[in-house]
Formats: structure tokens, C-alpha cells, sequence
């Protein structure tokens, strides 16, 4: 007689054959993984009184569950029961399950309070229980949790006091619920076993307790998205070269410096501590961390030059910097000190930060040139039994902001906008053909806009508004089937926009604030616009500009101060004053061009928007 039927992680489909609950001698029963439908009266199984493992998790399937399991036929003795999306809206009756060892009831639609005798299940002997992704609400008093390894709740409803998990937990786990307790003092020797804690996306608030350090064993902590304050206590940093990987405290309160050394053989991953109030400086003990894929500082208050330290940590794929203080150039001293080779996403946006960008650093992004045929995989960490911990980053992409929940090795991101970059955009950026986002917008560059940029074949979103660019659209922009969001705003940019492609489909607001411009996205049409200057901008000015405009005739200087003097009293009406700058504009740089020294370093940074702070 069969004893063992295992179909799980196939391509089944279709109904369970009713013969399959006529198998009297079953001891397993595993068809999860399939594509199998219909509906199933949980009191078939009463049939199977050998079994001892069934699963039927990630189906199609409904499981119907009954009120009364009491009579000639009760459900056999199970150790291991996965019903796992099953469809599952109330909790099946298990009170009378002495051996259950391995219990998953996740992703149903079970709402309400969990029940306490849920914590008896199996007299003791019950170790793994996962009910994340229902709508549990809370836990029934009084409550006493058993000796569990395994202590799934995330994404439910849960609410008031963070519960304290078992001290024999390998896997904790009460992310993405209405917890709003402060954490526990002494939550450090409950998981002081435990491979991952994770509290993120509560409403949890006080600061972060010490006794955090005595877990020992920690390879992924995450508190990020609560309302923790106060400092980062220094023993999590000082701790990092022993097992933990992964620290997520983003989106909280946390304040004061980043202090503390990150140990020689710093073992992390991913450091995430964006969107707190941090000061001081990044520590340069940082650059111990040689494993580190994943640095977001982001959105805090550090006042600092760029870490060209990191130039050690050769896998690293996510950087970001930005809405901080960190000023001066980005060009790090010395033959062998350049960014590492492995970013892919970059993200310095919202500082201080200027200079020229330096052509030679973007060919040092070997990731960045890799085609895209390459195997996709995730950022992402094994814990234990078939569970990840995905690292997320927000970007914007297209004018907006998103979260990448899981970061693909293959997308690729290089935002240095609104910071002080001036000088050309460097034709070395068309070497990178795997990017998909380009902002280098609200800075002072000048210059045409390069034709290698055409040779991104993958990029999907391009801007490079609020500039001091010059010149023709190139052409071969044109070329990048995958663009779907342009911005070249606010420039100086003249000619025609080309045609083909997506180009016909962007907006007039991709193209404003260029006054030499024409085409049909501007309903302008090229023949009836005459060759212009652009506006004057004093923006970043030449530094020989001084010396060229002792050159100007005093008489012509004084035609422009008395223009000003006559319309001075008409200046405070908005209409006057908008046709005094236009035309004084045009007067002086046609005194400019009758000297020959042409327009470039004569220009009024009209449309400079300041930068912000978030």
C-alpha cells in the first residue's frame, strides 16, 4: 500500500482526485507548490488516519473548515500541517493535536484574535509556526508562547505590546503590524539565539535597548519605519565582525553622530540607516566593511566630503547619500583611489557636492557596461528554511519616488541632481549601457548634451533639466526605445527637437524654458523661429569674464543704465518688468556678440531653483 505521495513544486493542475483521501495508509501527503483548484472539506482527511504530514500550500485551492471534528473519524495525529494560501478564514480546529511539530497557516484570510490554546498546540513539542499575511488583530490573554524556533506574525493587524518571543528563537519575525509598545529592555536575551529579528513597520517607539548586543548570533536585525529615537548604541557598531550581515535601522529618530569602529573583518552586507536625524561624519572604520553590498545614509544631517574611503569595498551595489550636507568635489586623490567597480546604484542627490564630473570615474563601473543578458538575481540573504531577507532602496525614477523591494543586480541608477556639478556632461557616460535612470538635473552644467548618450539602449528615464546646456538635441536620443520620461527643461538648448520614436510622445514640459528650441512638441514650428541667443544667465560665471567685459564700449554700458533709469519707475508692475528683462537681455548680449565674444559665459541663471532639503 502507498505510504508516500510527494508532488509538491510541480505543474499539477486541476481538482485533488477524491481517491487520493481513500489511501488509508498514507503517512505523507505533499502537493504544494502546483497549480491545483477547487474546494476541499478539511474533514476528508479524517479518512487518512496515518498521515502525519499533509501539505497543500500555494494552490489554487480553498480549504473549508468545520465546526465539529469530535466523532468517529477525528483528524489524524499530525506533525507537520501546511495549509499555507489555502484561502483559510478561520482557524482550523488543531486543540486536540498532541504532536504537532511544523504548523503554517500563512497568507489566508484568517482575521480576528489569535487564540491562546494556538500556543498549546502539540503539548510542548511545537517549534515552527507561521501565521504572517492574514488579519489577525491580537493575541487572546492570557498567553504564554512555548519553545519555538520559528515565529512568523508579520503583516498582520496586530496591535499593543510587542510580544516576547521564546529565548530558544532562531527566527523572530513581527514585521509590518500596529505594534506600538516601546521595545522590551531586556529583548536581547529573549533572542539571544535568534538569526534575524525583525519589528520593522510598526508604530514602536523610546530608544534602542542596549541588551540588543547580547544577541549574539543576529545575522539580519531590521527596525526600520518606527519611531525610535536617541542614539545608535555603540556596541551594535563595534559588534559587527562577528556574525551580523544585515542592519536596518532606516526610518525612525534616531540622532547624534555615527560613532563607534566598524571592526577589521566587519562582516555586513547592508547598512541602512537613511531617513533619521544622524550628524557628524561618516566613519572612515567603514571601509572595514569589505563584504558591504548595500550603504544607504540618506535623508539625514551628515556634514562631510565624500567617502572616498569606500573605494575598499569592491562589492558594494547600492550607494546613497542623498538630502545630506556632504560638500566639496567627488574626484577622490590618488592613483589607485576611484569609486568601486561594483555600483550600480548611485544616489548622491540633494547635497553640496561640485566640481566637474571626471570622464575616467564612469569608466571605472565595469557593472554598469555588463549586458543585460546576464543572469538576474536579487540582493538577498538566506536565513534558514526557505526564508530571504530582501534589501529594499527608494529611488526616483521618472519624476517619482519608489521602493525597490528587491533590488535587481541588473537595474542600475546614477542620481547626482540638484548639487554645484559644473563643466561638460562626460561622453564617457555612454559606455554604460546597462542604466536605466540618468538625473543630473539642477546643477550648472554646461555644454552640449553628448551623442553617446544615445548608446543606453535600456534607459527608461532621462533628466538633465534646470542646466546650463547648450546645442542640439542629438539626434540619437531618439534611438532609446525603452525612454519613457524626458526632461531637458530649462536650458539653452536650440534647433529642433528631433523626431521618432518615443520623442513624438513627450510632453511640451519636457522641453520648456528653452527659448531656441521648435517642433512639434512645442507647437512651434522651425521655420518661422529665427536664429536666437539665449537669455543671459550670471550663473557660474568664466573666470576671464571680468577682464572681457572691460572691453565694452562705456557708451553702450550706458545705454543699457539709462534704458533702466527711464523704465525704473514702471519695474514694480509684473507685465513692465517681464518686458524690460527680455529686451534689456537682448541688448546687451547683441553689445556682447558686436564685441565677438560670443554668449557661452554670458548667461542669467534664470531658472536655478534652489536646492532642497528633505
Amino acid at each position: 500500500m502507498l505510504d508516500t505521495l510527494e508532488l509538491q513544486g510541480n505543474k499539477l493542475e486541476g481538482e485533488i482526485p477524491s481517491s487520493f483521501f481513500d489511501l488509508k495508509r498514507l503517512n505523507i501527503l505533499s502537493l504544494s507548490f502546483n497549480n491545483l483548484n477547487g474546494t476541499i472539506q478539511l474533514e476528508n482527511v479524517q479518512k487518512l488516519v496515518n498521515l502525519t504530514t499533509l501539505d497543500l500550500s500555494y494552490n489554487n485551492l480553498s480549504i473549508k473548515t468545520g465546526g465539529n471534528h469530535s466523532g468517529l473519524h477525528p483528524f489524524p495525529k499530525f506533525s507537520a500541517l501546511g495549509l499555507a494560501s489555502c484561502k483559510l478564514r478561520n482557524f482550523p480546529d488543531l486543540k486536540n493535536q498532541t504532536q504537532l511539530f511544523d504548523l503554517d497557516l500563512s497568507d489566508n484570510q484568517i482575521g480576528g484574535e489569535i487564540p491562546n490554546w494556538i500556543w498549546k498546540v502539540g503539548n510542548g513539542s511545537l517549534r515552527y509556526l507561521n501565521l504572517s499575511l492574514n488579519f489577525l488583530e491580537n493575541l487572546q490573554e492570557p498567553y504564554v508562547i512555548p519553545s519555538l524556533t520559528y515565529l512568523d506574525l508579520h503583516s498582520n493587524h496586530l496591535r499593543g505590546k510587542l510580544p516576547l518571543p521564546p529565548d530558544t528563537a532562531l527566527y523572530v519575525d513581527y514585521s509590518s503590524n500596529y505594534f506600538s509598545s516601546s521595545i522590551p529592555v531586556g529583548i536581547g536575551n529573549n533572542i539571544c539565539s535568534a538569526s534575524l529579528f525583525s519589528v520593522a513597520n510598526n508604530n514602536l517607539t523610546g530608544t534602542i535597548p542596549i541588551s540588543i548586543c547580547n544577541a549574539s548570533y543576529l545575522k539580519v536585525l531590521d527596525m526600520s519605519n518606527n519611531s525610535l529615537s536617541g542614539p545608535i548604541p555603540l556596541c551594535l557598531i563595534e559588534r559587527s565582525d562577528r556574525t551580523l550581515r544585515v542592519m536596518n535601522l532606516g526610518k525612525n529618530r534616531l540622532s547624534g553622530n555615527l560613532s563607534g569602529t566598524f571592526k577589521k573583518n566587519c562582516r555586513l552586507r547592508t547598512l541602512d540607516l537613511r531617513d533619521n536625524q544622524l550628524e557628524g561624519k561618516v566613519p572612515e572604520s567603514i571601509s572595514n566593511c569589505t563584504w558591504l553590498e548595500v550603504l544607504n545614509l540618506g535623508n539625514n544631517q551628515i556634514n562631510d566630503t565624500f567617502p572616498c574611503f569606500l573605494n575598499n569595498s569592491t562589492n558594494l551595489y547600492v550607494l546613497v547619500l542623498r538630502s545630506n550636507m556632504f560638500h566639496g568635489g567627488i574626484k577622490c586623490p590618488g592613483v589607485n583611489k576611484s569609486w568601486p567597480p561594483s555600483l550600480q546604484i548611485i544616489d548622491i542627490a540633494s547635497n553640496n557636492f561640485s566640481g566637474a564630473l571626471t570622464p575616467k570615474y564612469f569608466l571605472k563601473w565595469k557593472a554598469m557596461m555588463d549586458d543585460l543578458e546576464q543572469e538576474v538575481k536579487h540582493l538577498q540573504f538566506y536565513i534558514l528554511r526557505n526564508s530571504y531577507y530582501q534589501d529594499t532602496v527608494t529611488v526616483r525614477n521618472k519624476g517619482l519616488e519608489m521602493d525597490l523591494v528587491k533590488i535587481l543586480t541588473v537595474f542600475t541608477v546614477i542620481d547626482f541632481s540638484m548639487n554645484n556639478f559644473d563643466g561638460n556632461i562626460p561622453e564617457t557616460i555612454g559606455e554604460l549601457k546597462s542604466l536605466y535612470v540618468l538625473n543630473l538635473s539642477h546643477n550648472a552644467l554646461t555644454g552640449s548634451i553628448p551623442s553617446s548618450l544615445g548608446n543606453l539602449k535600456h534607459l527608461e528615464s532621462l533628466d538633465l533639466s534646470v542646466n546650463e546646456l547648450i546645442g542640439k538635441i542629438p539626434q540619437e536620443l531618439a534611438s532609446i526605445t525603452f525612454l519613457e520620461a524626458l526632461n531637458l527643461s530649462y536650458n539653452m538648448l536650440t534647433g529642433k527637437i528631433p523626431s521618432g520614436n518615443q520623442f513624438t510622445t513627450f510632453a511640451e514640459t519636457s522641453f520648456e524654458g528653452n527659448e531656441g528650441l521648435c517642433g512639434l512638441q512645442l507647437n512651434k514650428s522651425c521655420s518661422d523661429i529665427a536664429e536666437t541667443v539665449p537669455m543671459f544667465k550670471d550663473k557660474h560665471p568664466h573666470p576671464e569674464d571680468g577682464k572681457k567685459w572691460e572691453f565694452l564700449s562705456a557708451a553702450s554700458v550706458g545705454y543699457v543704465v539709462g534704458v533702466g533709469f527711464v523704465i525704473g519707475p514702471l519695474f514694480f508692475c509684473e507685465r513692465w518688468s517681464k518686458w524690460y528683462w527680455k529686451h534689456i537681455d537682448r541688448v546687451v548680449l547683441w553689445i556682447v556678440n558686436q564685441k565677438g565674444y560670443g554668449s557661452r559665459n554670458y548667461k542669467r541663471k534664470a531658472c536655478k531653483k534652489p536646492i532642497q532639503r528633505h
